[in-house]
């Protein structure tokens, strides 16, 4: 296989498989940032292997987009009367029970860790019709008003779409914790209703994929100096972000913990290497599509007599082509 027009896959398994983080404890220092799990021979090697990954993942986006229309397209056939859901030969493929199904992306790292990118170049290669972005930053007045997850559950996709969180209710365990915000029984309770809330969403057709994009303490080094030393990019430094990276070693605690607690299989988390943007594109792009074939979509049936449309169609056009040549007379 060369790779050039067919998505090559994975090797030694598929992504989900070689990315996942648990059961049981998790240690980040083990997982190498710069790693390439996965990588198949057909990228070569050296420098080659960006273009061959970037080329890859252009490819996987006309298949995510074709993916994703499926599950817009089952979602809308299901809003209607006598439509998908009612349809005994294939409703089972597109929904669960009777719900629409929906798939969540939760994007979480450190600063420079590379949400962004992943979604530009991840996401951004789907309809953007059918994605629903959302970012969370400090809670506003409003939201400290509720609990944790009232900002959550209000952002989350409606059904048939692909949602995207950049940072998500995990941040309630990580930041809260390593800087104090809550005392430590608050946010160990948090692990459980987190836990609760998961299994309510996969109850939903909620199909949930939580990726910590991982990066190196040398990485985000080097990526914050980018941030100080090129114009374009002032505006995504803030100098809280050395206050952070002062706590490097306590936010990997807190990300383990919050990985071992809250990694069942029906919203497992994935440790991504993101030192290297290309792989780390790649690598989501992968556990996306893995992710949607698990859903076994395909497009819904008709809801409506096909042929009797087909002779009302061909009926209407007969008529205008007569009208039509009676005119040119």
């Amino acid at each position: 296989m060369s790779g050039v027009d067919e998505v090559v896959r994975p090797e030694g398994g598929s992504m989900r498989e070689l990315l996942r983080a648990g059961p049981g404890p998790v240690d980040l220092a083990a997982i190498e940032p710069r790693s390439t799990p996965g990588l198949p021979a057909a990228a070569g090697r050296g420098k080659g292997r960006k273009e061959w990954a970037r080329g890859q993942v252009e490819l996987l986006g006309a298949e995510l987009g074709r993916q994703q229309e499926m599950l817009y397209a089952a979602a809308k056939g299901a809003a209607g009367p006598g439509s998908a859901t009612s349809a005994p030969t294939q409703a089972g493929a597109h929904l669960a029970g009777d719900r629409p199904r929906r798939v969540l992306l939760v994007l979480q790292a450190m600063d420079c860790g590379g949400k962004d990118g992943t979604v530009k170049r991840v996401a951004g290669a789907m309809n953007p019709l059918g994605l629903h972005i959302r970012s969370f930053g400090p809670p506003t007045e409003e939201e400290r008003r509720h609990d944790f997850l009232w900002r959550i559950r209000r952002a989350l996709p409606p059904p048939g779409y692909v949602g995207v969180f950049n940072r998500s209710h995990y941040e309630d365990v990580l930041i809260a914790r390593v800087e104090g915000l809550v005392d430590e029984v608050t946010w160990r309770g948090r692990y459980a209703l987190i836990n609760d809330f998961e299994r309510e969403l996969a109850g939903n057709a909620v199909t949930v994929v939580k990726v910590m994009l991982h990066i190196s303490y040398a990485e985000q080094g080097e990526r914050l100096m980018e941030r100080l030393t090129d114009p374009t990019k002032y505006w995504k430094y803030n100098p809280s972000d050395l206050d952070t990276r002062a706590r490097w070693d306590d936010y990997q605690a807190a990300y383990a913990e919050a990985i071992e607690r809250c990694g069942p299989d029906d919203a497992p988390w994935f440790v991504v290497p993101a030192d290297r943007k290309w792989y780390r594109d790649w690598a989501v792009a992968h556990l996306l599509s893995e992710t949607f074939g698990g859903l076994d979509l395909g497009y819904p049936p008709a809801d409506f007599d096909l042929a009797r449309e087909r002779d009302r169609l061909r009926s209407e056009g007969g008529t205008r082509q007569g009208e039509q040549q009676v005119n040119e007379r």
